[in-house]
């Protein structure tokens, strides 16, 4: 289970752990909290009252702190998963649906023509259209494509990075998805 950490002002900065979450809390770094408790830590024993610590982690934390980072100018890693996910797992050729095992990393400007290797110019694709496809564009293979690609979003690409969201980090993070986003179709 990971605790979705966002800065003082509501912005994805990562997934942590539990315990880094206790971390932050016994720093008194968060800020606030949101969601669901999903944890109870318990300490030591006061040696004057004889009462137990105790850290109750909730699901989503903001900490202090400013990043020094414009989050609308980040560009997601890519990755297979987060391309699989983004695409829903649906070619981008024939249009069926797919388990990850049976898709592939499809290049629309192929590296043999000056392609390269990013958000724009990948989509999803089964191994048998990506095959006939080849080193071609969509247009030489006269295979058109059934979507377009775009960059994820900050909060898009927070969702893409974690297979196990908690149903109030995901309406958390659902929330401020664009509107366009395939995410939410």
């Amino acid at each position: 289970m990971k605790v979705l950490k966002l800065s003082a002002q509501g912005l994805p900065q990562s997934w942590i752990s539990l315990e880094q979450a206790v971390l932050h809390y016994a720093a008194g770094e968060v800020r606030w909290e949101v969601g669901a408790e999903v944890a109870l830590f318990r300490g030591g024993h006061n040696a004057r009252t004889g009462e137990q610590s105790q850290i109750r982690v909730s699901s989503i934390i903001g900490t202090r702190g400013v990043p020094n980072i414009n989050p609308f100018e980040l560009r997601p890693g890519l990755t297979n998963s987060k391309l699989f996910v983004r695409d829903r797992n649906i070619c981008a050729y024939c249009g069926a649906h797919f388990h990850e095992t049976d898709l592939t990393r499809e290049h629309i400007i192929p590296f043999a023509q000056n392609g390269v290797d990013n958000w724009m110019n990948v989509v999803t694709a089964c191994r048998t259209c990506n095959h006939r496809k080849s080193s071609r564009t969509p247009e030489q293979a006269r295979m058109p494509l059934l979507y377009t690609p775009y960059v994820p979003s900050l909060w898009e690409d927070f969702i893409l990075r974690n297979r196990r969201i908690l149903a109030d980090q995901m309406e958390f993070l659902m929330a401020h998805v664009p509107r366009h986003s395939r995410l939410l179709t």
